[in-house]
């Protein structure tokens, strides 16, 4: 009894809280069941921008997951477009943890996840920064008006820390989440009123059919995108205290053949210790995950 207590009392809060979030500008928007978006890592972070920005003042339109079309017949997609009478503000949400490091001028940024034990997981991904002046280029190109004024944001979770973030032009904004609403509010402040509520419902009219792009379209950008934007050392490099080297490179490394085990470069090497102290071999480039070794006679040059 106790159990289907608790039971009914999970259950009566879920329904209340989905009930709440059915009522969005969100859901009404996308569509996307409340367990989908809070599972979500991604959809979170699109939400939660929303969420914190729902108390701002002044005519406002959200847009989320627009699908905008460029030149070469390609889609950029842009996570939240928020427009507002101080202009339209252009958000890619970014809903990581650990330590973040990033240049503006550089393609890709690092992720760096603590695991402990001196060992850390980094992860590459592409500058949101980038991502967002290619958001706001063919956002404007596409409603083909020079006079509007657009904002850039890249947003990041607040469980993240951010460890070296260089920002040269002072046209983007790189925030926490909870500092979204007061970065907000400065910007709206220093620009004043550039949209009126026609225009603002205008643009909402003009842009709104590109939020609903079908699945075969949102497959396709995906493919696009990771073809366009991946990184060539993408997967996650495991930094750790290195074993000691039983042995040390001479100054003419490179014998000329490849390691018969793994394919990797053998180089020459002099053993430090042991019997064979003094001697040369040659050995896998790739040691210690190959510990690949062929000695090398004595006449041999």
């Amino acid at each position: 009894m106790i159990q289907l207590f608790y039971l009914l009392v999970i259950l009566a809060i879920y329904l209340f809280f989905d009930s709440k979030y059915k009522k969005t500008e969100y859901y009404l928007q996308t569509k996307n069941p409340f367990l989908h978006t809070h599972l979500n890592k991604g959809k979170k972070g699109e939400y939660l921008i929303f969420k914190n920005l729902h108390p701002l003042e002044g005519k406002k339109r959200f847009l989320f997951n627009l699908y905008i079309p460029k030149r070469n017949g390609d889609t950029t997609e842009i996570d939240v477009v928020l427009l507002h009478e101080s202009g339209i503000h252009i958000f890619e949400s970014k809903n990581y943890s650990g330590w973040i490091f990033g240049s503006e001028a550089n393609r890709y940024w690092t992720q760096v996840l603590p695991l402990g034990r001196r060992r850390s997981q980094k992860n590459r991904f592409f500058n949101p920064i980038l991502q967002n002046k290619t958001h706001v280029k063919w956002l404007l190109s596409y409603l083909s008006d020079s006079g509007l004024h657009a904002y850039s944001y890249a947003v990041f979770s607040n469980r993240c820390t951010f460890k070296d973030i260089t920002l040269t032009s002072g046209k983007h904004d790189v925030i926490h989440r909870r500092n979204i609403l007061p970065t907000l509010r400065h910007n709206a402040a220093m620009a004043g009123r550039r949209l009126t509520d026609t225009q603002i419902d205008a643009l909402c009219e003009k842009l709104f059919p590109l939020t609903q792009a079908d699945e075969t379209e949102k497959f396709l950008h995906g493919v696009s995108v990771r073809e366009k934007q991946i990184s060539p050392d993408e997967k996650p490099v495991f930094r750790h205290k290195q074993p000691p080297r039983p042995a040390r490179e001479t100054a003419q490394p490179d014998i000329g053949t490849l390691c018969p085990r793994c394919g990797g470069r053998l180089v020459v090497r002099t053993a430090a210790k042991g019997e064979r102290k003094g001697r040369q071999f040659s050995g896998c480039s790739d040691f210690p995950k190959c510990r690949y070794t062929q000695n090398i006679p004595k006449n041999q040059p």
